[in-house]
């Protein structure tokens, strides 16, 4: 393990189901589909609990049944913490799966592992980096990847309904980005603005591809609100199908009534 793991110890906000969205995501990805034997799957920045790296491996483990996850911290108190944990766990004593496999270690952005990951998922940790910092971290991370993998980082709430994330390429560019919203009581998606990926947060204004995203977006859903009487998900429906129809290329239709929007990153791209 690397003596200076590459980083910053962020706040370490953790809280259960937080990072479901983008877990659920990642488990129907073909990255881990596709993933040779044993794959492995890096939580990095987990925080102050492991609980993330925890329902990460249970989540995967109904589609890939033999993953490996392993949660990366720079504290070494977290690092602590988390073990106790995977001790409680392997005791019977909480509801994962005493078996899960699922481990701990300290360390940051070069992900300092014998072997090379298929997924990496950093998750609310760039976010308190300055945006110029943002293209050398994901370069750092994406060099570990094993070939076909990706690093999916991003943004979420607090209690993970409103979720954000950039899929980036074993290659280094960045192939999409994704909006994952609880529908029920939604008022406009452009709620999304206060969650974006570090790289786009500060791009929600005029002239910049981001921007033009969430403001059709919310024209679309506003104009689709008589759809709202039979459900929210209809309405969103509607609203990405209008969204396409006006020339926006979406990804990943099967996922719309999951509250899901997905578009080339070319189209998003900081200008």
């Amino acid at each position: 393990m690397s003596p200076t793991p590459s980083g910053r110890i962020t706040r370490g906000t953790t809280g259960t189901n937080r990072l479901r969205r983008v877990d659920r995501w990642v488990a129907r990805h073909r990255a881990l589909r596709t993933a040779e034997p044993e794959p492995l799957v890096v939580d990095l920045g987990f925080g102050a609990s492991g609980v993330t790296a925890l329902e990460l491996e249970a989540r995967l483990h109904r589609i890939r049944p033999d993953v490996r996850v392993y949660g990366l911290e720079i504290d070494p108190a977290r690092v602590a913490r988390a073990r106790a944990q995977l001790d409680a766990v392997r005791d019977g004593s909480t509801a994962f799966r005493p078996d899960a496999r699922v481990s701990f270690a300290r360390g940051g952005f070069e992900i300092p592992l014998p072997d090379r990951p298929r997924i990496i998922r950093a998750f609310n940790v760039l976010r308190q980096y300055d945006e110029d910092e943002v293209p050398a971290a994901w370069e750092r991370m994406t060099a570990r990847l094993d070939a076909g993998g990706m690093l999916v980082e991003g943004t979420c709430d607090e209690l993970g309904r409103i979720s954000t994330w950039v899929e980036i390429g074993s290659d280094g560019i960045p192939r999409t980005l994704t909006i994952s919203l609880r529908l029920t009581g939604l008022e406009l998606p452009s709620i999304a603005a206060e969650r974006l990926p570090k790289a786009l947060i500060h791009r929600n204004v005029p002239g910049e591809g981001v921007y033009d995203l969430l403001r059709a977006l919310d024209a679309e859903w506003t104009r689709a609100a008589p759809l709202a009487t039979f459900s929210p998900a209809q309405r969103w429906q509607a609203a990405l199908s209008a969204l396409e129809a006006g020339g926006w290329p979406l990804r990943q239709r099967s996922r719309w009534r999951l509250g899901e929007l997905t578009v080339p990153w070319e189209r998003v791209a900081p200008r």
